[in-house]
């Protein structure tokens, strides 16, 4: 009963995503058949890897020949803030019990903001809440990754250009916190970081610099993060 309860509770914060990931996860299996494989490789990939901006690279990677160090490189810059997630999940998972794990291997970046913003009402268990927002989350994203690719495979369009809808998707949760937050602080250090570690290495190897640089500065800075954060929510 506790589980119908929450997962009722979780379904309507879920919808955003849902137009979201359905959208997204099509043009990720339209590309993918695109290249020739099977729905079911989306399906798996949606599965099991359940890596939205880490999929599209994907596809690059198996098409262009599987190189290993090449590969788990690239998979490290691309998911690198999600070291970033973890650490600030440990406190709201650490009494998950068996569902903890696969906490932790569904948290994208829109399951990662929904959990950092939503929180569960009175009469609903937080735990099975927070577990319903992530199961919900990825049914969509495989929901929305095989019809793209079944589509795919019926429909001959040029697929040029969909591959945006990730960009796209990044700047409209981007506006969704810096509009839901009033600290700009943690937001300003992450572009300010970015941009500078852009121009001094470059569009091809400035991600892995920046994560590292961003999380010296919130680490020192942490203590005045929270101060700010405490102000704003009792002015």
């Amino acid at each position: 009963m506790k589980n119908r309860t929450a997962f009722k509770a979780a379904f309507p914060y879920t919808i955003p995503v849902l137009a979201g990931y359905l959208f997204m996860g099509m043009a990720f299996g339209i590309l993918l058949q695109s290249k020739g494989y099977h729905f079911g490789w989306a399906f798996f990939m949606a599965l099991f890897m359940y890596a939205g901006s880490m999929q599209f690279v994907a596809i690059n990677l198996l098409t262009g020949g599987f190189h290993l160090l090449h590969t788990a490189f690239m998979t490290l810059m691309v998911n690198a803030r999600h070291l970033f997630y973890g650490l600030s999940m440990l406190e709201k998972f650490k009494n998950m019990g068996s569902k903890k794990p696969y906490m932790v291997f569904s948290l994208t970046d829109e399951t990662y903001s929904l959990l950092c913003s939503v929180k569960p009402p009175d009469h609903v268990d937080k735990n099975w809440f927070y577990f319903f927002i992530a199961l919900l989350n990825q049914s969509y994203w495989i929901t929305g990754c095989t019809l793209g690719a079944i589509l795919g495979s019926l429909i001959t369009f040029n697929s040029k250009g969909i591959d945006f809808v990730m960009t796209a998707l990044f700047v409209v949760i981007f506006i969704g916190q810096w509009k839901s937050n009033p600290n700009h602080m943690p937001a300003c250090i992450g572009v300010g970081t970015t941009v500078l570690c852009l121009l001094i290495f470059g569009a091809t190897n400035f991600l892995l610099p920046s994560m590292l640089c961003i999380l010296v500065l919130l680490t020192v800075m942490r203590k005045k993060i929270e101060e700010n954060h405490t102000h704003d929510l009792n002015r």
